[in-house]
């Protein structure tokens, strides 16, 4: 006895779309692919491997940090361009002063609260983030915005407590594994 089983074939509807590109009449496939970062060898202190629990727990404690931090940090780049756009249409001297006091206001009940909160270390990493994110020292932003003698206050004040708003953010030098860890955030690998 025979059986047979009715069998056709139709298109194959599952699968993926792949975009492509016309090149001299050719059609060529594009295939987006993420960033790989190649680092330099594990001589460099910073990229080595840890190996100690202290080396462990530092990083541990930066990398939180960093996390913490870095959202407020793209915030202020992104209302500082908001700002300085809004302020850039305004010729007259007691208009503009009475924007940046209204948004010095709103900031301050919107993230105030939880600046306030923030460790010592939070501060410097925050400070330097700011000048990554929006390509000025935060005494500057203050200086653009308030004038020089409320930057220079605020510098004194900070200079009290350990904190310097001059500080620069230096990705290859000084600050490129805090580089490091911001790249790896962007990519969501953290």
């Amino acid at each position: 006895m025979v059986f047979a089983v009715p069998y056709s074939h139709s298109q194959d509807t599952t699968g993926f779309v792949v975009y492509a590109r016309i090149i001299d009449g050719d059609t060529v496939p594009v295939i987006p692919l993420k960033e790989v970062i190649i680092y330099p060898d594990h001589s460099n202190i910073t990229y080595r491997l840890i190996v100690t629990r202290r080396e462990a727990k530092r990083m541990t404690r930066l990398v939180k940090n960093v996390k913490k931090v870095y959202p407020y940090a793209k915030v202020a780049g992104v209302l500082l361009v908001e700002y300085e756009e809004k302020l850039a249409m305004i010729d007259d001297k007691k208009e503009r002063k009475h924007i940046i006091k209204q948004a010095e206001e709103d900031l301050d009940s919107e993230f105030g609260g939880d600046l306030r909160k923030m460790n010592f270390s939070q501060g410097i990493i925050l400070i330097k983030l700011i000048d990554r994110e929006t390509g000025a020292s935060s005494y500057e932003i203050v200086s653009e915005f308030r004038g020089k003698f409320r930057a220079f206050f605020y510098q004194s004040f900070a200079r009290l407590f350990g904190f310097n708003l001059k500080t620069k953010y230096d990705p290859y030098g000084e600050d490129r594994t805090i580089e490091h860890i911001v790249r790896m955030i962007e990519r969501g690998e953290i």
